[in-house]
């Protein structure tokens, strides 16, 4: 009730500040859940994915199972080589053989950025929230101040009636852009470090599947 009084004595310069840091922070928010739940979905699909890769005994077996743990990134680079390997063995009139392991290491390196990029989609508006916020909520500052200041002028006297719309002001301001920059750029870096995480997995992925392809094709 008191920051809602707070919002209500501010002038319509407060009122845009204040607006904006709450879209800025319910936008946030959902983005958080949006990556944490991405997240969550290719971790657990990615676990039953490489379960059944190492089980399976020919790639073929593999390709069936992608069905079911289309979330996992790893899927994105099974897929990936496993098309170049099939076009290579086409292209070899029957034989069970490809000619270049590097082009499948490309395609595994193309797909892997493209997964990476699928998985921080979002991941820079919390950057930029973390970013602006604290900015916007300083002009609320120093807008309030200056209100402040201008009571003072207008009307002579320090009494705290006097400066204390324009002082709230300042102050609701400052609250709300560290309200929406701190957990924005809290969860910016935890998600930018479970990426690089994916990111070693499907390095560690490719690196297995060259192995493996090397070994029966070539």
């Amino acid at each position: 009730m008191q920051l809602w009084t707070a919002f209500l004595q501010t002038g319509w310069v407060g009122k845009a500040v204040l607006t904006i840091l709450l879209i800025f922070s319910i936008l946030s928010w959902a983005t958080m859940l949006i990556i944490a739940r991405r997240f969550r979905r290719s971790f657990a699909a990615s676990r039953r994915f490489i379960a059944a890769f190492r089980k399976a005994k020919r790639l073929v077996d593999v390709q069936a199972a992608t069905g079911a743990t289309q979330h996992s990134s790893l899927v994105g680079l099974f897929k990936a080589g496993y098309a170049e390997i099939e076009a290579q063995i086409a292209h070899a009139h029957g034989a069970q053989t490809i000619r270049s392991l590097d082009s499948v290491e490309r395609s595994l390196l193309r797909a892997s950025r493209i997964e990476a990029s699928r998985l921080s989609r979002y991941l820079p508006f919390l950057a930029t929230t973390a970013a602006a916020t604290p900015f916007i909520g300083l002009f609320g500052t120093v807008w309030g101040i200056m209100a402040a200041f201008q009571g003072i002028g207008q009307t002579g006297s320090t009494n705290l009636g006097v400066v204390a719309p324009g002082i709230a002001e300042a102050l609701v301001a400052t609250a709300a852009g560290l309200f929406a920059a701190i957990p924005a750029v809290y969860f910016y870096n935890a998600m930018t470090q479970r990426v690089k995480v994916f990111a070693s997995e499907m390095d560690d992925f490719a690196m297995e599947f060259l192995n493996i392809a090397e070994r029966n094709f070539t």
